[in-house]
């Protein structure tokens, strides 16, 4: 960036949001209806920061970077929890006054496009830290070992598709912190540029995926473009969003889930897209009792296609490229997370000294419970529901997720987003929306006899 414009200096993620969070509340809050619900979810939204600034904390001593960092996961499970109870409760909510933006739509486009502009030049310019890459090559040094995905690999890394792993972090929190970035060795140079280009052009298409997603929604769906621009541009001022944005393991589930709600009007396209998060890392898994019980009355056969075709395009895409069977099955299992949930190593909050990990256990069931008592309650769902209890699910899977779970907001922010503005939606389910036949066709138009 400072080779483009001369002597820039990259905000600090601090920095960032105090910026960001003064912009937001500029911008959405509603100073003429100050106990509003939006207003209060935009506060929300503000206070999940706090916690990603204590994760980046460095202190003097190594007692005092763990005091921060349990209170960085500590905040931001509170903060998450809460929202959590507040998408389980969004169907309640039938009165829903239009509250927009204190901005145009001509300036709300023109901030949102700069901002992603800036945005999007960061993951360029940024490199991987020297973790990631260390990740990045274990990942690598496993997948080629025979039987060694079935062990290490899964238990160290969690489920996901294990292509994906060999894809170094493109975190821009050392770019916004200013540090150093890791260099590779000479001999695997070449190799390791490919990744990281690869790593970079995903983040980047998954980034655009996610803002034109929240926008044709509010279009189609909301028939209200503002609203989409305008959720848009809130997803972009996250400083979340600025920390984060280069990982592709955040972004690529979340532009899959988003663009599933996009196309819910097609149980094939939206099928398959899940399907694709799923593979991809896994946790969307647990979207599939929900959404098959908004397709349950019309459509479910068709989305349960979907979903099939695109799990077995990618365990097609794992045998094309494993050397022997051997790989081929350590890798479907790790793709599938077929692992008892206490056999994983812990990072993030189950792994500070102040936790105990035998608690993630009840954690889990209650996730359980509470994803069975979505695919239930309510019914008939509608896409407003369909929007909300997917923001609860993949939030619920934060809290009991083994590898820094609570950080992969990507997963769950921009559908949460879309329903803090969403209006009334309770015409929009699956009986009314979705034609009966699997291929329907367009009716012919009467021919009319001016004659007569």
């Amino acid at each position: 960036m400072n080779e483009i414009l001369f002597q820039y200096y990259p905000v600090r993620l601090t920095t960032w949001f105090y910026l960001a969070s003064l912009l937001s509340i500029a911008l959405f809050f509603k100073f003429n209806r100050v106990w509003s619900v939006r207003n209060l979810d935009l506060l929300g939204l503000v206070l999940l920061a706090p916690g990603l600034v204590a994760l980046e904390y460095v202190g003097e001593t190594e007692s005092a970077k763990i005091a921060a960092r349990t209170l960085g996961f500590s905040w931001i499970f509170a903060v998450s929890g809460a929202f959590l109870l507040r998408m389980l409760f969004d169907s309640m909510m039938v009165r829903r006054p239009m509250l927009e933006p204190n901005l145009t739509t001509g300036g709300l486009v023109f901030l949102g496009c700069s901002l992603l502009v800036f945005l999007l030049a960061n993951v360029i310019n940024s490199k991987p830290h020297k973790d990631d890459v260390a990740s990045a090559a274990a990942a690598e040094r496993l997948g080629a070992r025979a039987g060694a995905v079935d062990a290490d690999q899964l238990v160290r890394y969690g489920p996901g598709y294990p292509l994906l792993f060999l894809l170094p972090q493109i975190s821009t929190r050392q770019f916004l912190a200013g540090e150093a970035p890791a260099e590779p060795d000479a001999a695997d140079a070449s190799r390791r540029q490919v990744h990281e280009t690869t790593a970079r052009v995903m983040a980047i298409l998954s980034q655009l995926a996610i803002v034109a997603g929240m926008v044709f929604i509010g279009w189609r769906h909301f028939d209200n473009t503002r609203l989409g621009i305008a959720a848009a541009v809130l997803y972009l001022l996250m400083p979340y969003t600025a920390w984060m944005n280069g990982s592709v393991d955040h972004v690529l589930p979340g532009a899959l889930v988003i663009w599933a709600v996009a196309a819910y009007r097609n149980p094939i396209l939206a099928g398959s897209l899940i399907g694709l998060a799923i593979g991809t890392i896994y946790y969307p898994v647990f979207l599939l009792p929900l959404w098959c019980s908004f397709y349950w009355e019309r459509g479910v056969r068709r989305f349960a296609l979907g979903v099939v075709a695109a799990l077995g395009a990618l365990v097609v895409a794992l045998w094309l490229t494993s050397p022997d069977t051997t790989v081929f099955l350590g890798q479907l299992r790790q793709m599938f997370g077929w692992i008892f949930p206490n056999d994983v190593s812990l990072e993030g909050f189950w792994a500070l000294p102040s936790s105990d990990g035998v608690f993630r256990l009840p954690v889990l069931a209650a996730f359980i419970a509470m994803m069975a008592t979505l695919a239930i309650w309510p019914a008939p769902k509608n896409l407003g529901t369909l929007m909300s209890c997917t923001a609860a699910v993949l939030l619920g899977t934060q809290f009991w997720k083994a590898q820094n779970g609570g950080l992969f907001m990507a997963w769950w922010l921009p559908v949460l987003l879309l329903v803090v503005f969403r209006p009334n939606l309770e015409n929009r389910v699956a009986l009314l929306v979705l034609h009966a036949d699997w291929f329907p066709r367009r009716r012919p138009t009467p021919v009319v006899d001016r004659a007569a």
